[in-house]
């Protein structure tokens, strides 16, 4: 039983090694993560003055936010989908690992019924 649960532990970091390593699993969260990360960009979000601003003072107030969302904003949601995307693979392994050690235990208490 002990062994049984090694292989399976033993499996689940596999499994993770090469999500995490695997040239085409990484060009798969790649492109996923691009996928993402274009969607949120694409949702536009605007700044409500409680007053109007004058001419100049918006013109200043529009350049600093193109620039965050054309500059500095998609490496940080990048990195944070990417993130995100890793998380998920780490846990669809870690609930394949529980379903297979349910499995085994379920296997064992059976077999160890019989006798």
């Amino acid at each position: 039983m002990k062994n049984q649960f090694r292989n399976l532990l033993h499996d689940y970091k596999k499994e993770v090694f090469h999500a995490q390593h695997d040239p085409s699993s990484i060009e798969e969260i790649a492109a996923e993560c691009m996928h993402i990360t274009e969607d949120v960009l694409e949702q536009k979000y605007s700044y409500h003055f409680h007053k109007l601003p004058d001419a100049d003072r918006a013109e200043i107030i529009n350049m600093i936010s193109n620039y965050t969302r054309e500059a500095i904003l998609p490496p940080i949601i990048e990195a944070v989908v990417r993130r995100q995307v890793m998380q998920d693979k780490k846990i669809e392994a870690l609930v394949h690992l529980v379903e297979h050690l349910f499995e085994t235990l379920s296997g064992e208490t059976i077999t160890s019924a019989r006798n």
